[in-house]
């Protein structure tokens, strides 16, 4: 019989925003100032950060914290924040009347944010 190596398995919960109408550029600086950080001190960050994206970063943010808790069973004191993404989603594409008849493109751009909490080990 060969030898098992015991592989610890880490649980994680995780919460993704799909659609959300901010760039992934801008909704990316603003996840760069959380990752890796306590989820307390994460949502106290984006709390005081002047962009659109924290608003709603944040929000994503407590409903990963929610399903850690509540799906996982996780204490919500040892979370961190061990992966945060915002990759981007489909460009919706309008039209602008320019002059002499023409019209160019505005690209309204959306992102996919998503966060993935694990517990601390002790």
């Amino acid at each position: 019989m060969a030898n098992k190596q015991l592989v610890e398995e880490t649980t994680e919960a995780r919460a993704i925003a799909k659609y959300v109408r901010v760039t992934a550029r801008k909704a990316g600086e603003v996840c760069d100032l959380v990752r890796g950080k306590d989820v307390n001190e994460a949502l106290a960050i984006l709390k005081y950060t002047p962009r659109k994206a924290a608003e709603i970063i944040a929000k994503v943010v407590k409903s990963a914290k929610a399903n850690a808790e509540n799906n996982h069973e996780m204490d919500a004191d040892n979370l961190y924040i061990a992966s945060i993404v915002a990759n981007q989603g489909p460009t919706m594409k309008r039209f602008m009347p320019r002059a002499q008849g023409r019209a160019t493109t505005i690209r309204k751009r959306t992102s996919h944010i998503e966060v993935v909490v694990k517990e601390k080990q002790k």
